[in-house]
């Protein structure tokens, strides 16, 4: 299982079109701060059927929509 499991599981039983998550609701998710390895798991989120859009570290948010 993956660290961001939790993560992926919370947008899948969503269902919505498109998230705009910023670090600190992704913190309460996962109960940790995503790091530099979230650029690899983010693959993980294609066999869910969504996907990340961009990553802004500027403004601090994760924007994630259905394939």
């Amino acid at each position: 299982m993956s660290k961001y499991e939790p993560l992926w599981k919370y947008i899948v039983d969503n269902q919505k079109q498109e998230y705009k998550l910023d670090y600190d609701e992704i913190k309460r998710i996962l109960g940790f701060d995503i790091d530099h390895s979230f650029l690899t798991y983010k693959k993980e989120l294609l066999d869910y059927g969504y996907e990340v859009e961009k990553i802004s570290l500027k403004e601090k948010y994760v924007l994630i929509s259905k394939k």
